[in-house]
């Protein structure tokens, strides 16, 4: 089979199987936080000086840190081109596997979690 078209059926793949996982696992009833116009959970109308939570540091920084992992991924459709894509595929896969193990360990710590 030739690689382009297995690299297309393998993300036609994927992309449907994590949309379908989003709208299986998708909250449907919003709660008064994410009704509410300020979603950061800080109330508008008190003090603009109440420091910053943590968490929200936290969080900000694993977005970071899993949004520039990404970049690592962008060459991928070219690096098909070359002489043993199959190694690409391997690393690639590889890189994917370690963001999703390391996702799951601070999702289990309680790292994503707002209240305590």
């Amino acid at each position: 089979m030739n690689m382009v078209l297995f690299m297309l059926i393998l993300s036609t793949t994927l992309s449907a199987a994590l949309t379908a996982l989003n709208f299986w696992l998708a909250q449907t009833t919003p709660d008064s936080e994410k009704l509410s116009p300020y979603e950061c959970g800080f109330d508008p109308l008190g003090s603009a000086r109440l420091p910053f939570s943590i968490r929200f540091f936290l969080v900000a920084i694993l977005f970071l840190l899993f949004d520039l992992e990404i970049a690592l991924l962008l060459p991928l459709p070219w690096a098909t081109q070359l002489q043993s894509p199959i190694s690409t595929l391997t690393w690639s896969s590889t890189l994917i596997l370690f963001l999703v193990l390391g996702l799951t360990y601070e999702w289990t710590q309680g790292g994503l979690e707002w209240a305590e």
